[in-house]
């Protein structure tokens, strides 16, 4: 599963058209490096410039935050390996040093240490004793070089930076810094204790934007992130940037969201961050928007602390007609969703979708990114106020540049026609799943009265996506679409459900190590989805509505001693798409656990460990990257003599390895132990 190192630390310029511009730009170990054009930058305003670039420097001076949260030691070997990576002089052909260039860039990709989507410790293909070696150089690590190369070479050590394993204590088995001598059990009852005493209405997220510790004494503390708290040399940084853009607002709304952004960072008030995130939402004229702050969960074992991130964009007017058809039509939706009435909306509220140019990339959406987003998290929130929606377009663009030709399609699919339905249809069903999910899928639904949105727990972020996939899977085949104009006739839709078997049965396999279970939620899910209907698909449970005698709907069919997914009856497929959704939106809407851990860990968990090297062998001889990221393009600010910006530049020209230099340089405000 280790690709080629195409170049080590090379700068790679990029045309500025369309026909030439390099989207891709190198490879090592299971990764690619792409860029992404911003189309349309030079056009903007020099107000809009401006304001992009002072949310883009808020943006880049957070990245140390994530750094530390993926784990307590990132920082500090991110300077180790640093220094050693600019300042070595032995040998640049030996097999160590050609494993260390390789390590570090893992690392740079993963911010830690660990594996960015697995979340497995990197194993260093470089012996202990020469890197101890090096080490010698490095000067004012915080840590002792035995406890660096226990934490990096000792396997047992920090294992998983999130494990979601059934039966561990997975708190005290995540090496992720959220939680600091604290069990599961513990950090469940503290925070049970704190909704139960809390606004059942109206409740902030608790343990959002904290690490809990336990003192000696066994007194429980929650050390917020804030200006003024742990974190507050970069939470600074970010909140200066935010000041130096609220002149440069696009509208007064826009600027109150900044200025709610910059109280809830100085205060650490969750109840601030509520009313941001409602003026947030509802603050949807201005052509760039910015997401900046603690929000997303899967980096906690236990959902609740959100990792920190940041995306400036601008709307693409063009290709937002699309979403917002879509988003006209939420009611539609939602009312003839297969779904029991008593867990739908009642009226649906607020559901705006775009799509969007991303400006900038950093935090937990750098290197590696979503394509979609959907915001903002609280469950009630989303109720009385609605939610946002975005497809990141040119993000989409540069995946399918770098996908076109590279064997896979061919290697996987079970036909001619599969082939030719996909390569016909695949993109745009692409971007409308993309949009369904989270326009619709996200912002469908509600919890029944008293249901707390964390009592799924550890399965809660499998089974929100799932919901959400599903939502899309089950509308891509309805004929609105094509009334609405989305999709040219009723048989496009076949392209993502093929692509949908396809990857949760057979292709997103490759992403994991022999003799691993899945383990990132959004994998599961896609497991779990088609695994499910697999199962429920089978002859005599898979009689037809109108009574169609029974059959195979999916077929794992071995042709030439490879699996192929081969599906024999679309509609009823759609029809398994929405009895699994209506059971996934019960579980979530009544809370019900024990059968979101039914469905997680006997779906979405295992694998066949036959299938899997069958997979794995036959993706190895296509010599694809099985992840993608993306270098950011450099904004350079021109300014007179007294200091007034008098245009921003947009560059496509820096190498990987020269951007994570340069924001380590340029953007480390955080010492390198945060305790």
């Amino acid at each position: 599963m280790i690709g080629a190192l195409m170049t080590v630390g090379a700068a790679q310029g990029a045309a500025q058209t369309e026909d030439d511009f390099n989207y891709s730009n190198e490879r090592f170990a299971d990764l690619q490096m792409l860029r992404y054009k911003v189309e349309g930058f030079d056009q903007l305003t020099l107000k809009q410039k401006t304001l992009i670039y002072h949310l883009q420097e808020a943006a880049l001076w957070g990245r140390d935050i994530l750094w530390d949260q993926n784990g307590k030691y990132n920082l500090t070997i991110r300077k180790a390996l640093e220094n050693i990576y600019t300042h070595y002089a032995g040998d640049k052909n030996s097999e160590d040093w050609k494993a260390f260039e390789i390590y570090l860039k893992r690392v740079w990709f993963s911010n830690g240490i660990h594996h960015h989507y697995a979340c497995d410790k990197f194993e260093p293909g470089f012996s202990e004793k020469w890197f101890r070696e090096q080490l010698k150089i490095v000067k004012g690590l915080p840590y002792s070089n035995d406890e660096i190369c226990n934490v990096m070479f000792n396997p047992q050590v920090m294992a998983k930076r999130v494990n979601l394993a059934e039966g561990d204590d997975l708190v005290k088995t995540s090496a992720s810094n959220y939680y600091e001598g604290i069990t599961q059990a513990e950090a469940e009852a503290f925070y049970a204790k704190q909704k139960a005493e809390g606004d059942s209405i109206h409740p902030v997220m608790y343990g959002l934007n904290s690490r809990l510790t336990k003192t000696k004494n066994g007194d429980f503390i929650e050390r917020t992130w804030t200006s003024t708290g742990l974190y507050g040399e970069a939470i600074t940084k970010i909140v200066e940037h935010l000041k130096l853009a609220r002149p440069y607002a696009e509208d007064a709304q826009q600027q109150a969201v900044i200025d709610k952004l910059i109280e809830y960072y100085d205060t650490g008030n969750l109840k601030a961050f509520d009313e941001y995130s409602i003026l947030w939402v509802n603050n949807t004229e201005p052509l760039i928007d910015f997401v900046n702050g603690f929000i997303e969960c899967y980096g906690d074992p236990l959902g609740l602390k959100s990792s920190w991130e940041s995306i400036v964009n601008f709307k693409d007017l063009e290709a937002t007609k699309r979403t917002e058809t879509l988003s006209k039509n939420a009611q539609w939706f939602e009312d003839h969703s297969p779904v029991a009435s008593e867990f739908k909306k009642d009226k649906v509220k607020g559901i705006t979708a775009k799509v969007i140019k991303a400006a900038i990339l950093a935090g937990d959406l750098y290197p590696s990114s979503a394509i979609g987003i959907n915001l903002p998290n609280s469950d009630w929130v989303r109720a009385e106020h609605g939610s946002k929606s975005v497809t990141i377009g040119n993000l989409t663009e540069a995946y399918n540049k770098a996908a076109k030709g590279n064997g896979m399609l061919k290697e996987f699919a079970y036909s001619d026609e599969e082939i030719a339905i996909i390569e016909k249809y695949g993109d745009l069903t692409d971007d409308l799943h993309t949009d369904l999910h989270e326009c619709l899928g996200h912002g469908s639904g509600k919890l029944l009265e008293g249901v707390d949105g964390d009592s799924l727990k550890a399965y809660g972020s499998t089974i929100e996506e799932a919901r959400a996939d599903l939502f899309a899977l089950y509308y891509l085949a309805d004929p609105k679409l094509v009334e609405l104009g989305l999709v040219p006739n009723a048989e496009a839709y076949k392209a993502s459900y093929i692509g949908q078997m396809q990857n949760g049965l057979l292709t997103q396999l490759v992403r994991i190590n022999p003799g691993n279970n899945i383990e990132e939620a959004h994998m599961r899910n896609r497991a779990l989805i088609a695994r499910w209907a697999y199962e429920h698909g089978k002859g005599r449970e898979s009689v037809g509505s109108m009574g169609e005698p029974p059959i195979d709907i999916i077929e794992l069919v071995k042709r030439d001693g490879k699996t192929y997914v081969k599906i024999n009856d679309y509609h009823r497929l759609r029809n398994l798409f929405g009895k699994l959704l209506a059971e996934i939106q019960r579980i979530k809407s009544t809370g019900d656990y024990e059968a979101a851990k039914n469905l997680v860990e006997n779906y979405g968990v295992r694998i066949d460990p036959e299938l899997h090297k069958e997979v794995l062998d036959r993706y190895e001889k296509l010599n694809i990257a099985p992840y993608k990221g993306f270098i950011n393009p450099v904004y350079d600010a021109e300014k007179d003599n007294n200091g007034n910006i008098t245009d921003v530049k947009i560059s496509y020209n820096e190498g990987y390895a020269e951007q994570m230099l340069r924001y380590s340089k340029d953007y480390s405000a955080l010492p390198l132990v945060n305790e």
